[in-house]
Order: C-alpha cells, then structure tokens, then sequence
C-alpha cells in the first residue's frame, strides 16, 4: 500500500504521538508494541517506510532490523530506528544493522515525519533509477519502453526490445539461441533458432555502431559486451 508506515514502538504515547503526526501528512499508519506481530505482518502489507523502536519486550528492534534484511520481499525496506541510547557505539550498531537512519529520544516528531518523507524520496529515486539501463551508449527506460542510441530515440519492435533488454540485462553472459526462444517467444527447438538470427540482425542495423556489442556465438547463440567497461571479446 503507497504510504503505508509501520510504527514499531511500545510505549502507547510515543507510538500514538508519532501515529497521528504521520497521519497529518496523509500517511497510513499500522502499529505494533512488538516486532514478532510486525514481522509477520510486513510481507503480506508492504509498508514505504518502517519505524523501529530498538528496545522492545521480546526481540529487539536491531534483531528485527536484520531479519527484515533478509527477506527478499523487503530486504530494501526504508527502515528509521529509534533508541534511547546515545552513544556512538549504538548508532553504529544500528547503521549495521540494516538502519537508513537513526534518531535518539527524546525527538522532534516533526524532524522524525521530515525523515521519514527524506526515506521515501531517497527509496523512489532508487526506485527510477532502477528502471533505467544504461551501457555502451545504449539506455532503456523500462518504464517507458524507449531505446535510445547516443541519447537518440530509435524504434524498435515488441520482440526486438524484449530481446535488447534480456541481453543488456545479461550483459557479457553468452545467452543460447534456444533460451532466448524460450523466454522471449515462449517456445523453444532447433528449428526456430533462425527466428532469433533474423530478429538480431534488424536488432544490430538499427542499433549501427552500437550493434557491434551484440556478439555471435558460434553454434552457441549471442552476447551483449559492455563496451564501456573497455571488455574486450574474447572469442
């Protein structure tokens, strides 16, 4: 849910505090008095961001930071953590263990909201960024679909960007042609294998230059070298 945040923090005035200064900002909040009801909530309604308490009865807040690092639905889960403790010790615990920021209390539950709007902003332009692949002068905006060659816009088909993406996103990994049958048209066998040749070599011409980084294989099927990375081939 967009704008979903979990507090984690049993102390019901602090916690009610911080819910209803989020709330005037138009978040959703979902709060716990443990991090065990958290944990099983947070993979079935990913929250934006996550505020963790670090001292709680049962498990503490950094263990639960950690486990939350391991699961892959939200390993990249925006987590702020809160402790009493001022030392420098405990705000390098916390940094390692997963936390993107750390405030001691007593704190400004304006600065905290500023933060945690900080957390999302600095999430989605991971986010975008993400979205966009860029090497050997060759970029896709997977959200948009758009090719660009030298910062020029150029067209391409359906197939032909479904298999300029698979082979970027592999770059210098050889890729068999029936693979590359397999995933981009759903069906593979030897005898189609000219269905990739074909669509490859309109693949290089509108690429031009750029099409050389589009590597044949011998008897095996193709690679896409970054040549940006200076990688020589070394087939």
């Amino acid at each position: 849910m967009e704008k979903l945040i979990y507090i984690i923090e049993d102390d019901n005035n602090i916690r009610d505090l911080i819910k209803i200064a989020l709330n005037s900002y138009d978040f959703i909040v979902k709060d716990f008095d443990n991090a065990e009801d958290a944990l099983k909530s947070i993979q079935d309604d990913l929250p934006t961001v996550a505020v963790f308490d670090v001292m709680l009865p049962g498990m503490d807040g950094i263990t639960a930071l950690k486990k939350v690092r391991t699961m892959s639905k939200v390993k990249d889960l925006p987590v702020l953590v809160l402790t009493a403790k001022d030392s420098e010790v405990d705000k390098i615990q916390g940094l390692e263990g997963g936390a993107d920021d750390y405030m001691t209390k007593p704190f400004s539950v304006l600065e905290l909201c500023a933060r945690v709007r900080a957390l999302i902003r600095r999430s989605k332009m991971k986010t975008d960024q993400s979205k966009m692949i860029e090497m050997s002068s060759i970029m896709i905006n997977q959200e948009t679909r758009d090719v660009y060659r030298n910062k020029q816009l150029i067209e391409l088909t359906y197939k032909e960007y479904e298999l300029l993406l698979l082979l970027m996103q592999n770059h210098n990994q050889v890729l068999e042609r029936e693979e590359l049958l397999n995933k981009i048209w759903g069906y593979g066998g030897s005898a189609d294998t000219r269905t990739i040749d074909v669509h490859i070599r309109h693949l290089r011409e509108k690429l031009g230059d750029q099409g050389e980084c589009i590597k044949t294989i011998r008897g095996v099927g193709y690679r896409f070298m970054d040549t940006s990375n200076n990688e020589k081939d070394d087939i």
